[in-house]
C-alpha cells in the first residue's frame, strides 16, 4: 500500500463525536513514550502529522487521521502514565475502553511495545483485556534500532512465553524502527489485507 494522503481530521474525548462515515479504523495504543507518534509519522511519511514529544503522556485525546481518503489511523492516549492525576487517568481509561469496545468500524488495534524492555505487566494486562472482549489486536515492537537483533529476539521470546500461559496462539507481531522506517511495508500490507 502506498500512502498518498494523510490528514488530521478530529480530536476529542467522546466516542459519540468520532467520525460517522463508517470508514475502517486502525487504532494505535501503548504505554506513554513508546514511540507512537513517531511510528504514525513514519507510516504516513509525514514528519509532523502526529505530535511527538519528549514528555510522556502528550496524547490525551482520540485523534483521527484520514488516510488516502479511505481509512483512519486512530491515535489513542498512552496508558499507564504515572505523572498524570488519577482522575485524568481514569477519564482516559474510560473513553479508551468505550472507544475500543463500541466502535463498529474499528478493524484492529496495534499495541505498541518498547522492544528494549522485558514484558511489562501493564502491556500484558491490556492485551488480556482486549482478548477477553474478543477485540482483534496486533503487537508492534518499537525502537528496534536501539538494541541488537539478539536482544530483540530474546525480548520477543519472553513476551511469547508470558502470553502463551493464557493464549492458545500469538497475535500478529511486527518489529519497527521509526528512524530507519523498518517494518513500514509489513504493517501497511497487513492493513491493506484487512481492508481488502
Amino acid at each position: 500500500m502506498i500512502i498518498k494522503s494523510a490528514e488530521f481530521c478530529i480530536s476529542n474525548t467522546e466516542v459519540s463525536k468520532c467520525p460517522t462515515d463508517d470508514l475502517p479504523e486502525f487504532a494505535f495504543i501503548g504505554r506513554s513514550n513508546v514511540g507512537k507518534s513517531s511510528l504514525i509519522n513514519m507510516l504516513t511519511g509525514k514528519k509532523n502529522l502526529a505530535k511527538t514529544s519528549g514528555t510522556p503522556g502528550k496524547t490525551q485525546l482520540i485523534n483521527h487521521f484520514l488516510i488516502n481518503e479511505k481509512w483512519y489511523i486512530v491515535d489513542l492516549p498512552g496508558y499507564g502514565y504515572a505523572k498524570s492525576s488519577r482522575s485524568n487517568r481514569s477519564k482516559w481509561e474510560k473513553f479508551i475502553a468505550e472507544f475500543l469496545s463500541k466502535r463498529q468500524s474499528l478493524q484492529n488495534t496495534f499495541v505498541l511495545i518498547d522492544s528494549r524492555l522485558e514484558p511489562q505487566k501493564i502491556d500484558i494486562e491490556f492485551m488480556i483485556w482486549c482478548a477477553e472482549r474478543q477485540l482483534p489486536f496486533s503487537m508492534i515492537f518499537t525502537k528496534i534500532d536501539k538494541l541488537s537483533s539478539t536482544a530483540l529476539q530474546k525480548n520477543i521470546a519472553r513476551y511469547k512465553k508470558e502470553m502463551l500461559k493464557s493464549w492458545e496462539e500469538m497475535p500478529p507481531i511486527f518489529s519497527t524502527s521509526s528512524e530507519s522506517s523498518f517494518g513500514k511495508e509489513g504493517i501497511l500490507h497487513y492493513i491493506e489485507q484487512i481492508i481488502g
